[in-house]
């Protein structure tokens, strides 16, 4: 079967867009499998991930994804910014605020218009909803109802780090750096990803403070390795740092791939607000 698709990024952090709203999904179809053959940059499309737009029997809209491994995370940060611009500009919804079904729960996405042009979308606001401190919420090893903030880590190399695990709908261990630009981010992600301590991985963050409102920042994503952003990540990262008393709530997080702003509300709730843009659209077949 021949399916079209559209590549899109949010800040480098590139995706797969699969539209199943109006249309049957193919018979036996392993989006996991799919997925790996999909996102092999040299063999396939090339992605971090692949996103599917389907229907919702509770909101506007499902998303579901796959990363570059073929597992199925909760949620993603730059995905569902993409994910709101291409059904907004694909006319599936009309309104600029919608509510997206995701594995990490409802999560509601608000474009933001150009000033000059009302059709020209230049970034799009997501509530990331309430951070989750619990190990159980996390989920990590331990007892149940603490948190983990500013917790020694020891590794199976003999070094440990003092980390701060966040829940964004997905896991995050944060790490405190003076230098994360020179950081062996691919030596140490891959490890913390698959501790003994967090049950279903775990995405890395590697965060250097640079004043009380921006940071730098690098991650290593469960199921993908490094990649140029992390929406969710970037939110872990600033929540992570008020709780260290690093940063305030209302910071820029500057990525590989480019800048996010992320907000820890009054109302506890955390806002990401970004770009997302599209490359190129085409067909693949589908077996």
């Amino acid at each position: 079967m021949e399916t079209k698709f559209v590549k899109m990024h949010g800040i480098g952090n590139d995706f797969i867009i699969m539209d199943f709203y109006s249309e049957q999904i193919p018979n036996r179809v392993n989006f996991n499998q799919l997925a790996k053959k999909l996102c092999q940059r040299h063999f396939g499309i090339g992605a971090d991930g692949l996103i599917l737009v389907l229907p919702s029997d509770k909101f506007d809209l499902r998303m579901r994804i796959f990363n570059f491994d073929g597992s199925e995370p909760q949620m993603c940060g730059n995905g569902i910014r993409c994910f709101a611009k291409y059904v907004y500009e694909n006319k599936l919804i009309n309104q600029k605020k919608i509510s997206v079904e995701t594995l990490a729960g409802e999560i509601v996405p608000e474009l933001i218009f150009s000033k000059e042009n009302r059709n020209i979308i230049e970034g799009v606001k997501v509530d990331m909803g309430k951070p989750h401190l619990t190990r159980k919420e996390i989920p990590m090893s331990g007892n149940p109802d603490q948190q983990a903030i500013n917790e020694n880590l020891k590794l199976n190399n003999n070094k440990d780090f003092k980390v701060t695990c966040v829940s964004m709908g997905n896991p995050h261990c944060v790490i405190f750096t003076d230098n994360v630009e020179n950081f062996p981010v691919t030596e140490i992600g891959p490890i913390i990803e698959k501790h003994h301590f967090f049950p279903e991985k775990t995405n890395v963050e590697f965060i250097q403070p640079l004043n009380d409102y921006e940071i730098d920042f690098r991650v290593w994503e469960r199921g993908v390795g490094e990649t140029l952003a992390c929406g969710t990540g970037a939110s872990a990262a600033v929540v992570a740092g008020v709780l260290n008393k690093m940063i305030q709530p209302d910071a820029i997080v500057h990525l590989k791939g480019g800048d996010l702003r992320i907000q820890w509300d009054n109302d506890e709730h955390v806002y990401m607000t970004g770009p997302a843009d599209s490359v190129f659209h085409g067909s693949v077949y589908i077996k």
